[in-house]
C-alpha cells in the first residue's frame, strides 16, 4: 500500500493523462476539488468528455440551479456550465475519456 497528498497534484487532479499522476490513463481524469465560498469557474464547455460532478459537501450554483451534498451533476460534450461555490465546497470531478485540451471558454 503507498500513500500520496492530493495537494501534490496539479488542481486536485490525480488520474488522467498528465503528469503528475497516480494512474496515467486515456480512459478518464478524476480530481477532488475544494472551493471556498464565492469561488467561481468561467462557463465553459468539453467538446469530447462527458464531465461528472460529485458534490461531496456544501452547496453550488451551475447554471443558475442550486446543488448540494450528495448531487451528481452530468454534462455532456457541447454543453456549457458555469460554476459557483454558494458555501465552502468539495467535489469529485470525473472526466470521460481523458482529452487535453477539452476545455474552451465561452
Amino acid at each position: 500500500m503507498e500513500n500520496f497528498d492530493l495537494g501534490s497534484f496539479t488542481g486536485g487532479w490525480f488520474v488522467g493523462d498528465f503528469s503528475p499522476t497516480l494512474l496515467p490513463t486515456e480512459e478518464f481524469e478524476v480530481a477532488v476539488k475544494s472551493y471556498a465560498a464565492g469561488a467561481h469557474e468561467q462557463r465553459h464547455l468539453h467538446k469530447i468528455a462527458t464531465e461528472l460532478t460529485v458534490i461531496v459537501n456544501g452547496r453550488v450554483r451551475m447554471n443558475g440551479e442550486e446543488y448540494g451534498s450528495g448531487s451528481i451533476i452530468r454534462i455532456n460534450p457541447g454543453e456549457d456550465t458555469d460554476f459557483e461555490a454558494l458555501t465552502d465546497v468539495t467535489t469529485v470531478v470525473v472526466k470521460t475519456p481523458c482529452a487535453k485540451n477539452d476545455k474552451y471558454l465561452i
